[in-house]
Order: structure tokens, then C-alpha cells, then sequence
């Protein structure tokens, strides 16, 4: 077995064994630090000696016997104890069911803030260290170790409680779930500030995890939604920038660069999605998603079918950035000025103003409008308004090419 087929395997284990363990003991942070523990173990003797018949057994022993340790205070069995003859007993009671979801439920525990659950996610169920997480979002180490350990300590002060919710809380703690993946998705598809781009790294984290979900749940449409739209996003992401590492926009993708792979396990998951008795955002979203798949050319864009999705999504999730991306479609079908007017409608909400998003879009319809003063106006604003550097040069470019035209 390769090291990368080690780290995948690890990996994999990790969520897993961290759920045995905080089912049998309810101790987060302390399992959290065994499992590491057992983790470093396992990747120093599995190369040198072999992957063990039961390797997640062998990760459960090693870890909970880690975790007595801690337990007991007892550093000198601590030092007596050794991974090689941990390595030969298996536990019988090592269950076979797999707790990642439930994992996913703890971390994402309502006391919670976004940005908490989101690094908490990564760290217990994705196996990153806190130095990749920080590097992610581009805080320092220090500050990343010290949201996480504020995270355990408020999950330890609610008294969390393992056992997966029922009923209505259930639903609703799934769909915190499914929306921290979708901003790790969404941070590393479009990084909010940085020099570049996106983050493929954690893009991938975020459909590992997704699949994850969907492997235990495949009949939920909306996680089968999720699923799908990353998928399907993630198969354009070699057509967004250049060489040099500027924007491409859709419309001027190279569509043969798309993974096709993804394109079409992305379309069947979309379609499957939509075949329940309900319609959630994420698979509106896969459904549109889809759609851009299915064109050849950005002239080939059904925009009356992406118009129509985004104006039920609209209705069902009402969102000033879905407002935003239907006045790019309605711009599509009926003409710039009819997306203008539609964007107008954004003006008095506080979450938009100055938002760059909304500046971007506004000057691209006034570009096309004819109007080349509006247009390098918010352009420039736009640009200033971002943290993103590959988005900064990409609207200061169009600025720079309506005053040089």
C-alpha cells in the first residue's frame, strides 16, 4: 500500500473511530486527542509492519486505551503502553456501524456559531489539522486552535448528547449539517480572500465528507441535492482561471476542460434528487447546475429553464443572492435592462450594500446596456470591495478595458 492509499485509509477511519469512541465514553475533546493519538501511531507502524486484518478495531484499542490514560492520569502506563501490542488485541465490542453522521450532528451542535461548526467539522470528522484549517481560511495557527477549543468546550458545557435526534430535530440538525459542508465547499471553490481563487484541497474535503452523508443517507433528496451540486461545480473548476492564475467567467469557459466525470455522476445525482415529494434548495441548485452542464456553448443555455429554477428558489429560500444570479438569468433571456431592474430590488437590503457581488453583476449588465461610465464605476467599486486578489484583477481588467476602448 502507497502512503497516499495510507493517508486515504487513515482518513476514512478517523470520523469513524472518533464516533466509537465518543459513543462508549462521551468525552469529545479527550477522544479527539486520543484518536489523533492512535492516527500518528498507526501511520509510523501500518508502512513499516503492515495494515492490520481489523484496522479500525486496531485504531479503536489504540485510541481508547490512549484515552484511559488520560482518564487516569497515569503517564507512566501511559509510557509502558506500546501501539505494537495494542496491535494484537482487537476488542470484541467494536461495533460495526459507522457513526461519521453522528459525528457530523456533534459538530455541528446548535450552541454553536458557523464558523465554529465549520472548523470543528474539519478537524474531528475531516482528519485536517488545525494548521491546514488555518491555512484554509487564512487565519493564524493560534487563532484556528483557539476557535476549536472554545467549540469542545461549548459542546462539554451543553451536555452534548450523542444519540441522533429524532423527529423534527433531526431534520433540522441535518440540515446544519448540510449547509457547513456547503460553505467548506463553497470557501474552497471561490476563497473568500487570498490570492488565489479557490482551494481545491478543501473543495475535495467538502465532497468527501458530502459523499459520506449521502453513503448513509442516499435516499434524502436534499443531500443528495448537495451532493450533486458540488460535483458538478467542482467539474468546471480547471476552466475558471487562466495560467496565470486569472478569472474566466462561465460564459467564457472552455467547456472541453470540464470533468466530464463529474459532469455525468453529478447529472444523474441531480435527477435523482428531483424525484422526491419535495423540492429543497440544494437540489434547485443541482437542477441548475445541470442545466449549465447540459450546454454546449454558453449560447446553448437553456436561461428560461435556469430562470424558472431560480424563481422558485426564490419562493422557497429567499436570499438576496438568489435574487442576484436570477437577474443574471431574467439579463439572459429578456435583456440587460430587465436584470437591472430586477437588481434595483436589492438596493435597500442591508446584507447587499457594498457587497461586491452585487457591484460586479450590475456593471457587467451596464456594460451591456451600453452604459460605459456606469459600467468602469462599478467595476472599479467592485474591486475595492473584494479580498479576493484573483477577483480584484479580473474587474479591474474590465475597468482598465472600457477606459481603454
Amino acid at each position: 500500500m502507497t502512503a497516499p492509499d495510507f493517508e486515504g485509509l487513515l482518513r476514512d477511519l478517523t470520523p469513524q473511530v472518533l464516533g466509537t469512541l465518543v459513543r462508549r465514553y462521551g468525552r469529545f475533546e479527550g477522544c479527539e486527542d486520543a484518536v489523533q493519538e492512535a492516527v500518528l501511531a498507526a501511520s509510523v507502524q501500518w508502512p513499516r509492519e503492515g495494515v492490520p486484518d481489523n484496522p479500525r478495531g486496531w485504531l479503536v484499542t489504540v485510541a481508547a486505551r490512549r484515552l484511559v490514560d488520560q482518564m487516569r492520569s497515569d503517564h507512566a502506563r501511559r509510557e509502558r503502553e506500546s501501539a505494537t501490542t495494542a496491535a494484537e488485541v482487537v476488542p470484541e465490542d467494536v461495533p460495526d456501524t459507522d457513526d461519521t453522521l453522528l459525528l457530523l450532528f456533534l459538530c455541528c451542535h446548535p450552541s454553536l456559531t458557523a464558523a465554529s461548526q465549520t472548523a470543528l467539522t474539519l478537524r474531528a470528522v475531516g482528519g485536517l489539522t488545525t494548521a491546514e484549517i488555518a491555512r484554509a481560511f487564512l487565519v493564524p495557527e493560534a487563532t484556528m486552535a483557539a476557535r476549536i477549543s472554545r467549540a469542545k468546550q461549548r459542546i462539554r458545557a451543553a451536555g452534548s448528547s450523542f444519540p441522533l435526534p429524532e423527529g423534527g430535530e433531526r431534520e433540522e440538525r441535518l440540515r446544519v449539517v448540510l449547509h457547513v459542508l456547503y460553505l467548506i465547499f463553497n470557501e474552497g471553490y471561490t476563497a473568500s480572500s487570498g490570492s488565489e481563487l479557490h482551494r481545491a484541497d478543501l473543495a475535495q474535503e467538502a465532497i468527501r465528507l458530502a459523499r459520506m452523508v449521502h453513503a448513509q443517507l442516499p435516499e434524502d433528496g436534499e443531500v443528495t441535492g448537495l451532493l450533486a451540486l458540488m460535483l458538478l461545480t467542482h467539474a468546471r473548476r480547471a476552466a475558471r482561471t487562466t495560467a496565470a492564475g486569472d478569472l474566466v467567467p462561465l460564459g467564457e469557459q472552455d467547456r472541453r476542460t470540464w470533468d466530464r466525470g463529474l459532469l455525468d455522476e453529478g447529472t444523474v445525482l441531480a435527477k435523482a434528487a428531483l424525484g422526491g415529494p419535495e423540492l429543497g434548495p440544494y437540489q434547485l441548485q443541482a437542477a441548475i447546475a445541470a442545466t449549465h452542464a447540459d450546454a454546449a456553448t454558453a449560447e446553448e443555455t437553456d436561461w428560461a429553464q435556469v430562470h424558472a429554477l431560480y424563481l422558485i428558489l426564490e419562493r422557497i429560500a429567499p436570499n438576496p443572492m438568489v435574487t442576484l444570479n436570477r437577474a443574471v438569468s431574467l439579463a439572459e433571456r429578456d435583456g440587460p435592462e430587465a436584470g437591472l431592474a430586477l437588481l434595483a430590488a436589492l438596493d435597500g437590503d442591508r446584507r447587499m450594500a457594498g457587497h461586491h457581488r452585487l457591484l460586479s453583476v450590475r456593471a457587467h449588465l451596464l456594460e451591456r446596456a451600453g452604459d460605459r461610465a456606469g459600467a468602469y464605476d462599478h467595476y472599479r467599486r467592485a474591486a475595492k470591495a473584494t479580498a479576493s486578489l484573483a477577483e480584484q484583477r479580473f474587474l479591474e481588467a474590465r475597468a482598465r478595458r472600457l477606459q481603454a476602448s
